[in-house]
């Protein structure tokens, strides 16, 4: 399987696979075992189900109706986003006999729309509004498993737990919180096997990444009274934006501002001298100078001594970056990351976050196997050398101006004297 969030093979017959899923799933459910052809991320979901308590004869229970789910659904986030997901999903839904859902974070269906008739067969396994269908409840299916690993997901046929649910396919993408990148809830699409088809899947995330972004333009700004805010990837010189000043600091500002940000309970003197310092032999002195000036630009308030440390709570760009990444949030730490942490500066705890926040999304896209942010990345600036993700995206999307520029990359490595070392 060349993606493994996908259902089925390109060619692959739904009915031979429907067919062997069924054996597996009896096999599972009487042994244990999940045989081939299951999934590891769906074997992964069978076992969190049964450890759950749910069974194979698990039913949803609807726990909001009427009023209460108005009321909730009304004050839910991903209200401010349902007319732009009917617009892009309603009518695809409706022609094709499908049917659009949003969840929440717990797996409770909010909205259920499309073709009527459709709508009438799920009403009879309670894929209704108000409905939990989170894994703990019924077991795998997209939505309540999308919201479970964080993962844009395809559940096809015998892959759904509940018997009851195996005639359908569905596939869902987790929608997340521009600020803060916890999930929000997912955006599904429930129909029949004509739904077992990779543009499916790449529907669907395609919607949840729009709500993504259409809820991070509707999100106001932290007023003046909040954190602060610093703007360090991508840029060598950062911005500092706090109590209505924006300050453009030098690079040294720069980068004590930075570790300082990320070192909330401060940094002696001796710490940061090592921090910012290749040179073992530069004085104590040349660092206080710094600080002297930094304290002079920033105010007296704002900079603490014994330790050094920001009086003010920071929110830097980079932090934002690395709590998305650490909630499961890909597309949002990726929509996040405007370039490398100050990319010109050779401050040894600088280079260290630089490179630690750098490998740890290029390895979070590499495995979500996304080929829009896979492409984003190897067409950025500091992307365009990078191996693996050039060989991930050619995976998954192989035009020919893909390939030629992977082949490129594979020849000078091949070459005399390769490539350096530390580089992709």
């Amino acid at each position: 399987m060349t993606d493994p969030w996908l259902a089925l093979e390109p060619g692959a017959d739904p009915v031979a696979h429907a067919r062997a899923l069924r054996r597996a799933h009896e096999t599972f459910t009487a042994a244990g075992t999940a045989p081939r052809p299951v999934r590891p991320v769906v074997a992964e979901s069978w076992r969190r189900s049964v450890r759950a308590g749910v069974g194979p004869d698990s039913a949803a229970s609807v726990e909001l109706m009427d009023a209460d789910l108005g009321a909730y659904r009304a004050e839910h986030p991903l209200a401010r986003v349902m007319p732009l997901v009917r617009e892009l999903l309603g009518a695809f839904a409706a022609d094709g006999e499908h049917l659009l859902a949003v969840c929440d974070a717990h797996g409770r269906l909010l909205w259920v729309e499309g073709h009527p008739a459709t709508r009438r067969r799920a009403g009879r396994m309670n894929f209704v509004p108000g409905a939990r269908w989170a894994e703990s409840a019924v077991g795998t299916n997209a939505p309540g498993t999308a919201v479970a690993v964080g993962r844009p997901v395809q559940v096809f046929a015998a892959e759904h737990f509940a018997r009851r649910v195996q005639p359908w396919t569905c596939a869902a993408a987790p929608v997340h919180d521009p600020r803060t990148g916890r999930v929000l809830g997912a955006v599904d699409i429930t129909g029949g096997d004509g739904l077992a088809h990779p543009h499916s899947l790449g529907f669907v995330q395609a919607v949840a990444r729009a709500a993504e972004s259409h809820l991070a333009l509707l999100t106001p700004e932290p007023s003046a009274t909040e954190a602060a805010r610093l703007t360090a990837l991508g840029r060598d010189e950062a911005l500092l934006s706090a109590e209505g000043r924006r300050l453009r600091l030098s690079r040294r500002h720069s980068e004590i501002v930075v570790l300082l940000a990320h070192h909330p309970e401060g940094l002696t003197g001796d710490e940061l001298l090592c921090a910012l310092y290749q040179d073992e032999a530069v004085p104590p002195v040349t660092l206080r100078a710094e600080l002297v000036r930094l304290r002079g630009l920033l105010g007296p308030d704002w900079l603490a001594s014994r330790p050094y440390r920001l009086t003010m709570a920071v929110e830097s760009d980079a932090a934002v970056v690395e709590r998305r990444l650490r909630a499961g949030a890909v597309t949002a730490a990726a929509g996040a990351y405007a370039g490398p942490l100050l990319p010109g500066s050779e401050a040894p705890a600088v280079v260290r976050l630089r490179r630690r926040l750098a490998d740890g999304l290029r390895a979070a896209l590499i495995a979500r196997h996304d080929p829009d942010l896979l492409a984003d990345w190897a067409h950025a600036p500091w992307g365009e050398d990078d191996l693996d993700v050039w060989r991930a995206l050619v995976a998954v999307r192989p035009t020919a101006a893909a390939r030629s520029r992977l082949a490129a990359l594979e020849s000078e490595l091949t070459a005399p004297g390769g490539w350096p070392p530390g580089t992709w």
